[in-house]
């Protein structure tokens, strides 16, 4: 657990990260993070949960036009 200090931005509030938690989470300036709201309370996470949906539809396209993929790739 690790305690992280509300700060004023501007008009707006943020948060600062530390350095090692920001590299244990794997992101860096400019990147989104996803606020989900659990039952234990808010998580914020660099993983997005409609890019995982995304990503399955993809699979399945490239799967089902797999030749033809394969025929513009040339």
């Amino acid at each position: 657990m690790q305690k992280l200090k509300v700060v004023k931005i501007g008009n707006s509030l943020g948060i600062i990260l530390p350095k090692k938690l920001a590299e244990r989470m794997r992101v860096g300036k400019g990147d989104d993070l996803t606020c989900l709201d659990t039952t234990s309370g808010i998580e914020l996470t660099p993983y997005d949960p409609g890019f995982e949906k995304k990503l399955m539809v993809a699979r399945r396209v490239a799967r089902r036009y797999r030749n033809a993929l394969r025929e513009l790739a040339k």
